[in-house]
């Protein structure tokens, strides 16, 4: 088994498989390195990219002057020179989320493909499956991030205004800067949503099934439920949670296991909330709220808010109770 080791064989509430995944120390074989060394590169990346958000200051202060002054051309070049390495940035975050889509295709046909089962695929390919964990981690992370940062989408509005009015006034805007009209109309629609990763990984997925007709969606569906199963089974028992040797591990498999359950719910026609769901969203969520409230309520929110299928009438009012604010 490896670092992979079987928790559960028999089958509980419709789940294919209970494992423990070993997310902090799985290493690739031969025969994953060429993807896993592809993917690699995109998650070195991406670490990069956390930082640079996290640091994200915004250009609020010259931006607040430049609207009470709008006569005044040094407070306005003060605020457009202080806007443009941020937009730099923004376009930098935007670029990457499209090279996350490209490694996320690349890992669900390894980790989907027809010669193994969802269970077979995590026993023999766990340097991907942590992959794929990472991306999703990654993911929830960027969004959290994001959504507590209003200066982000206050930077890009001022910029798109701008950049209009110099277009208005014919003054030369956009042969100065990286970002044309039309990069900041994708820009824009990326930004608009709140969790613009999780839509990205979400439509991704999505994509990837309807372009891979000859898989059948059951292939990725088991694959995702499987995955949420490995994480809520590690954090619920004792004995496997006591194994991890980093405590961050605990927040990564909660972001994990939310974030397949959003993916799942995104591209199962049913979604993960109805009753046939092999995602047991009860105990998902008993473990959600078994850690600490802090912790955890941007994950819960995530849940409310950005799945497809919460609110659907096929949805138990005891799923819908669970999840409701205290």
């Amino acid at each position: 088994m490896g670092n992979l080791i079987k928790v559960l064989t028999r089958d509980i509430d419709n789940n294919a498989g209970n494992f423990f995944l070993d997310f902090e120390n799985a290493q690739p074989t031969e025969a994953e390195r060429s993807i896993w060394e592809q993917v690699n590169m995109v998650l070195v990346e991406a670490m990069a990219i956390l930082d640079d958000l996290q640091s994200y200051k915004g250009a609020g202060e010259e931006i607040r002057q430049a609207i009470q002054n709008p006569n005044a051309d040094r407070v306005q070049e003060r605020a457009w020179a202080a806007v443009i390495p941020l937009v730099g940035k923004l376009k930098k975050f935007y670029e990457f989320s499209l090279k996350l889509e490209g490694s996320l295709h690349g890992l669900l046909k390894a980790l989907t493909s027809a010669q193994s089962s969802p269970t077979q695929h995590l026993e023999q390919e766990q340097a991907l499956a942590r992959q794929f964990a990472e991306i999703l981690h990654f993911t929830l992370r960027f969004d959290e991030l994001k959504m507590t940062n209003p200066a982000i989408q206050n930077d890009f509005s001022y910029f798109r205004r701008t950049l209009n009015r110099m277009r208005i006034n014919n003054v030369a805007a956009e042969e100065e800067n990286e970002v044309n009209n039309e990069l900041a109309n994708r820009m824009s629609l990326f930004y608009a949503n709140a969790t613009p990763m999780l839509k990205t990984l979400s439509d991704a997925t999505t994509k990837f099934v309807s372009d891979n007709t000859d898989l059948p969606i059951e292939n990725t569906t088991d694959c995702l439920c499987t995955m949420a199963s490995v994480c809520k089974v590690m954090l619920e028992t004792p004995e496997y949670r006591s194994r991890f040797a980093n405590e961050d591990t605990v927040s990564f498999c909660l972001r994990v296991m939310v974030g397949v359950i959003i993916l799942y719910d995104y591209v199962h026609p049913a979604g993960a909330f109805v009753k046939t769901s092999k995602i047991d969203m009860k105990g998902c969520i008993k473990v959600l709220k078994d850690q600490p409230q802090s912790s955890v309520e941007g994950l819960l929110n995530a849940l409310r808010y950005t799945t497809k299928h919460l609110n659907d009438e096929t949805t138990s009012k005891q799923i819908k109770n669970m999840l409701q604010m205290n």
